[in-house]
């Protein structure tokens, strides 16, 4: 069993193409013997954003604090904090912030995409 807070986590800038402003930790994962998911949780600086991008697997996210909105496709949809959200697999999605605090959220997803 692992038990951890979040300010124990390093954090590191997400270096995906298209990503601004946004930062990414792993609280749980493969390396702590989690054999089929992760938790990962992700910070968007004000006007900051992850990639519009694209997974085979679907996304569960939980958004823990600040607000903005999710791509769904190419429509725009509001979120704040208390929030849960369901990507389905292969849906196009770009987390933003529009917000003028942080936007932060957790995303959990299969180990292969830690």
């Amino acid at each position: 069993m692992k038990i951890t807070r979040l300010e124990h986590c390093e954090s590191f800038p997400v270096q995906m193409d298209g990503a601004v402003g946004a930062s990414r930790q792993l609280p749980i994962g493969q390396a702590d013997g989690a054999p089929n998911f992760s938790i990962r949780v992700f910070t968007l600086n004000p006007g900051g954003h992850t990639p519009h991008h694209i997974h085979a697997s679907e996304h569960l996210n939980y958004i823990l604090q600040g607000s903005g909105e999710v791509m769904a496709g190419d429509t725009p949809r509001d979120v704040s904090a208390g929030d849960y959200i369901l990507v389905p697999p292969e849906q196009k999605h770009q987390y933003r912030n529009t917000g003028s605090e942080p936007l932060v959220f957790m995303c959990m997803v299969p180990v292969a995409y830690e």
